[in-house]
């Protein structure tokens, strides 16, 4: 590969309209997508992670949707390696390639690569899970401030992903998380664009109540109901399918458990775009015009 191959990278928050600007890209430049969302890679998820509809993944390749099972062990340095490969399998064909997707770590890990962290005791990884699945957040926070001061001083408090990632770390190895950092970035031998969409406040929320009133109308409780037993996974503490898990040990009603869900997805919003405007190389577009932004491009 040398640099006259390039990889389009979409970010912004969840609802802000990523996968249809990456299915106009990607037909414009006749390409495949990437997909850089830590929960559409599991075959069991569906409803509750917003993937593409079966229609657009037939008419556009993807990879890294439906690669992997919620039994399997996912994270940024498995996306890297991942994303890597088929990037090169992409530009064997064309010299450019979309990637999409709100998982800030993953893109980070994509674009800069990342410091290599031992394997954890899965046992110590299962048990802080069940932990923080019982007693929630607070307790997830107590424990990282306790065990991990230096890291918990410079991290996103209420990202229970990267809490549990940080304590579990901590307790299979003995050191913090940041002691493996080095922060040596990785030199690509490809370009990468960033291309980022930052709505308008009133409009991103809009598109949020309108997506999660969308997804109970097209069966996400009927979803989470099936993966109740998996309840304790990793891949499935997340935003939509843990509101609905106590929902259903009548931790509260269903309105109020639909009304966290729109909260709490909110919350994930501002915090992408926290992470993402951090990124000066970053083209940020209010509107999606494509004409434009394959301009800029």
């Amino acid at each position: 590969m040398t640099k006259h191959k390039s990889v389009i990278i979409i970010v912004g928050p969840t609802a802000s309209n990523k996968t249809n600007l990456s299915l106009q890209l990607a037909a414009h430049f006749n390409t495949s997508i990437i997909s850089a969302d830590s929960r559409q890679c599991f075959k069991e998820l569906n409803i509750g992670v917003a993937k593409p509809s079966q229609q657009e993944l037939q008419s556009t390749k993807h990879y890294f949707i439906n690669s992997h099972s919620i039994q399997e062990s996912v994270n940024a340095q498995v996306f890297e390696e991942y994303a890597l490969k088929a990037v090169e399998e992409i530009f064997q064909q064309t010299d450019i390639a979309v990637m999409v997707g709100g998982t800030g770590m993953y893109i980070k890990a994509f674009c800069e690569g990342l410091d290599e962290i031992p394997e954890v005791d899965s046992s110590i990884r299962n048990q802080i899970i069940e932990n923080y699945t019982i007693n929630g957040l607070s307790w997830l926070q107590l424990e990282v401030e306790k065990n991990d001061p230096s890291f918990w001083q410079h991290t996103e408090q209420k990202n229970p992903q990267r809490l549990i990632r940080a304590l579990e770390v901590i307790k299979s190895t003995g050191k913090s998380i940041t002691e493996f950092r080095k922060n040596i970035k990785k030199e690509r031998p490809f370009n990468i664009i960033r291309i980022g969409i930052d709505l308008p406040k009133e409009q991103l929320h809009q598109n949020i109540e309108e997506r999660v009133d969308a997804m109970m109308n097209n069966g996400l409780l009927e979803e989470v109901k099936l993966l109740q037993p998996l309840q304790h996974l990793n891949a499935l503490q997340t935003v939509g399918y843990k509101e609905l898990f106590s929902y259903l040990h009548k931790m509260y009603s269903l309105e109020e458990a639909i009304t966290q869900i729109k909260t709490h997805t909110k919350q994930y919003a501002k915090r992408q775009l926290t992470w993402f405007k951090k990124d000066k190389l970053v083209n940020w577009k209010s509107k999606l015009n494509l004409k434009e932004i394959i301009a800029v491009i």
